[in-house]
């Protein structure tokens, strides 16, 4: 009796909180709304990935990721000196997670799959992990059974460490042919059930984190950059970048030759993006922001829509910037069937005047400011992440400038979401009204962007639950649903998600 007094005082305030929310931060003449104002073959979701969530890390045959080398060999990146060895023990509780999500009411569930549980080598050749194979049937059957969709992203920062210590991993053309025959894998065994794929989640987040700054695994940088043991922050985002491209579309040539007919699923890539206001309305402050798109999205975003790189790259980055063959260039072009998006805040740019002698960078090709500093209110509400501002806007100014450059074609939007302050105590940090707030403002523009004629077709919120959030460790929780890392991961549910869950109801 008690349990259900709480339960329905929860959802009594979580329809208080969506009403006040969405009135306040929506656009004046949108009214509150749910999930019958959206399309009927609209997918809402929630996600999360392998190495974040999984736990399990050096068990029942999963050979070590760069994830689970990087945290042991630099514990002073992590904010917290933690790992993901055990995270939230999805490899254990993962029927019990899934009626969580059907209890949410989630109609999709997207998560990764650890290249290194199903190839602990990396390779066909060294052995495929029969565990690893049970494991994702197992979560994929539950899923499905429960109508839950799933949505499998193939490589989400984690690439078997096997393949780093034997050719420097993404750094190397080799890795383009063991990647292709890891989704051969993963297609042969899953694509029966599997109708959304996504080739790579933030592959531009993965270059920049990992061989420009050195934050994120394996940790490479100039020591101009960052502090890294080794390293070259002017060429390898680029060429690492070069690679994971043309094994991207080294997987969709594969998916859509040799399943897709016979599957009848559908293939893309998750790009993240943050939405970028010149710093100041001049001519040289709307060119920083047009040039930092190019450098965060069209990245990206160009070579697999028109077969190349933008052009304001090749100006800045000149013969550092690897380029296409013909064929590969033909092979990128249109290598997708829908385009992932993950968005959650904005940026002010400016153009920077750098010394003569800087040298060569990722972060200095950009030549732009990133700040959050001036004028704060005008960037949106404050979080507990320095980086993190709310504003919904930007949202609807991304999707409308897909729309515009890259021929309106179908956007997931795969992850959106808030962080809150790790350290809070249970009972504040179940109280996450202003993630509902967030969630709610940044439906409504995108609810404005669809009337606006943008081809979205999917919203999944990060994260599905708190988990190890790379560098900031267990320090920040971006989950609808709590976990107590110190109470046997167990599970709570926040008002977010009885919000999510009333929000879900037609």
């Amino acid at each position: 009796m008690a349990n259900k007094g709480r339960s329905f005082f929860l959802c009594l305030f979580a329809l208080a909180c969506f009403t006040a929310c969405a009135n306040a931060a929506a656009p004046s003449r949108l009214v509150p709304f749910n999930r019958s104002s959206f399309p009927s073959d609209f997918l809402f979701g929630a996600g999360s990935a392998a190495y974040q969530s999984e736990g399990a890390a050096l068990i029942d045959g999963k050979g070590p990721s760069i994830w689970d080398t990087f945290v042991r060999k630099h514990p002073e990146k992590i904010w917290d000196h933690s790992t993901g060895d055990v995270a939230d023990d999805f490899y254990h509780h993962y029927k019990e997670d899934i009626q969580l999500m059907k209890k949410v009411g989630l109609e999709s569930f997207r998560f990764s799959m650890a290249w290194s549980r199903l190839l602990p080598k990396g390779k066909i050749a060294g052995g495929v992990n029969s565990l690893g194979i049970k494991f994702y049937n197992d979560v994929i059957n539950e899923l499905l059974s429960n109508g839950i969709k799933p949505l499998v992203t193939l490589l989400h920062y984690d690439p078997p460490q096997a393949l780093e210590d034997e050719y420097g991993g993404f750094r190397s053309p080799k890795i383009v042919e063991d990647y292709r025959d890891y989704v051969d894998l993963c297609f042969k065994h899953f694509g029966d059930r599997v109708k959304h794929w996504v080739t790579m989640n933030e592959p531009n987040g993965f270059a920049i984190n990992g061989y420009n700054g050195g934050t994120f695994a394996p940790g490479r940088c100039s020591k101009t950059e960052g502090n890294c043991t080794a390293g070259d922050s002017s060429t390898e985002p680029y060429i690492v970048t070069h690679h994971l491209l043309l094994c991207h579309a080294a997987a969709v040539k594969l998916y859509r030759e040799k399943y897709q007919a016979i599957q009848k699923g559908k293939i893309g890539i998750t790009i993240v993006t943050h939405w970028f206001i010149p710093k100041y309305n001049t001519t040289s402050g709307r060119l920083a922001a047009s040039r930092a798109l190019d450098f965060f999205f069209g990245w990206y975003a160009d070579p697999i829509t028109f077969g190349d790189y933008p052009k304001s790259m090749r100006e800045t980055v000149g013969n550092r910037l690897p380029r296409f063959t013909a064929e590969e260039s033909k092979m990128l072009k249109g290598s997708y069937d829908f385009l992932g998006l993950n968005y959650y805040t904005v940026k002010y740019a400016e153009f920077l005047t750098l010394p003569n002698n800087a040298k060569p960078s990722f972060t200095v090709d950009m030549r732009i400011n990133m700040s959050n500093e001036r004028n704060k209110r005008t960037l949106g509400t404050p979080t507990s992440l320095n980086w993190l501002f709310i504003y919904p806007k930007g949202l609807e100014e991304v999707l409308l400038y897909i729309k515009k450059t890259y021929n309106n074609p179908p956007v997931y939007l795969t992850e959106n979401g808030l962080a809150d302050n790790g350290s809070l105590p249970l009972d504040v940090a179940l109280k996450d009204g202003l993630r509902i707030r967030y969630h709610s403002s940044h439906l409504s523009y995108l609810l404005k962007a669809i009337k606006d004629g943008v081809n979205v077709k999917a919203y999944f919120m990060w994260s599905f639950w708190d988990d190890f959030e790379w560098d900031a460790g267990y320090t920040v929780r971006f989950g609808m649903v709590y976990v107590d890392f110190k109470n046997n991961v167990k599970r709570h549910l926040k008002y977010s998600a009885y919000w999510f869950k009333m929000f879900l109801q037609k």
